[in-house]
């Protein structure tokens, strides 16, 4: 049996080694009749591609099937309205698509715009935002301005293993 003053030192000794070395030292090891770990030499990792997650991945299904990023990226200045409104219709449709397929969004809260809507005290604020001549204490009755979105189902397709962080490959055409 290890003295009680014997197992104080070692418990700190311990803390601030896991502390700054993220191990317990080999002698309180031994000292408390277990045997020490062997150290392996752990082989170099291999260099990993940049982690793409979901917001990635939606992004790139956007461009792909809308052209999000294109519609977004280009200088509208040198196009007229009806250019605009064309090309904005096909990106509306392709986006939407995408949402539709791989999302359900539904309102944040059911009452139309225009409608009187009361805020009880303890509504999440991350739901439902109060704006305009905001004074005292919750409730609070106003107009619903915008209903809100909020994500009801994602279901996008598995991350293929060779993407990496280009949204939208470039394209070059062989004459």
């Amino acid at each position: 049996m290890v003295p009680y003053f014997r197992r104080v030192t070692y418990a700190f000794r311990s803390f601030f080694s896991i502390l700054d070395h993220s191990r317990v030292p080999d002698d309180v090891v031994s000292a408390l009749g277990q045997t020490p770990a062997r150290k392996v030499d752990a082989a170099p990792a291999a260099p990993q591609a940049p982690p793409v997650d979901r917001a990635t991945q939606l992004l790139a299904l956007l461009q792909r099937d809308g052209r999000l990023l294109d519609f977004l990226m280009e200088d509208l200045a040198a196009y007229g309205d009806a250019q605009i409104g064309a090309a904005a219709r096909d990106v509306h449709a392709g986006c939407r698509t995408v949402l539709t397929r791989y999302l359900s969004v539904s309102p944040v809260v059911d009452e139309e715009e225009g409608q009187r809507l009361t805020v009880e005290r303890g509504t999440d604020p991350a739901r439902i935002k109060v704006v305009g001549n905001v004074a005292g204490e919750p409730p609070y009755t106003g107009i619903v301005r915008h209903r809100g979105w909020r994500l009801t189902r994602v279901e996008l397709p598995p991350i293929p293993s060779a993407v990496h962080s280009v949204l939208a490959p470039a394209e070059v055409e062989v004459q």
